[in-house]
This record gives C-alpha cells, structure tokens and sequence, in this order.
C-alpha cells in the first residue's frame, strides 16, 4: 500500500500506519498474503522520511522526472 502526498510530513506516515494495521479488517480476502507500505512525496518534510523508514515502511521521493526508493540496500521492510 503506498500513500502519495504532495508534501509528506510524520502525520501522512502515522495516517497510513493505521490504515495498514485496518487493512486485513477490511480485506479479508488479502489474510494470507504479504502487506508492504511505502511512502511518496514530491516534498519530504524533515524527519518524515527517517520516521518511515524507522516504521519500516519504503521510502519514495522525486529525482528529476523519476523517482527513487531512499532506501538502502540493507532495509528490511515490516510485512503488516
């Protein structure tokens, strides 16, 4: 699940944690499979990015007209 904001701050990344955590409630179907989130801003506000990364969540921002995973390779990302 990813949540896209044109300007991500530390409450967007708390917002789609909870939404993770609902995510199964409400599909069921989805029980047996794996659940990943990330986070997208075309501006990051500071910190936001450490925090979602710390929450295990992928972290994407713009780069020129594409977009990057901030990650670093040795990330291990929590499967809700």
């Amino acid at each position: 699940m990813v949540e896209v904001k044109s300007s991500l701050g530390v409450n967007d990344v708390k917002e789609l944690q909870s939404d993770l955590n609902k995510f199964r409630q409400f599909f069921p179907e989805y029980a047996q499979k794996q659940l990943y989130g990330a986070v997208a801003g075309i501006e990051i506000e500071e910190g936001a990015d450490r925090y979602a990364y710390r929450q295990g969540l992928f972290v994407l921002a713009q780069a020129g007209e594409t977009v990057s995973i901030l990650n670093n390779p040795d990330f291990q990302p929590k499967n809700w």
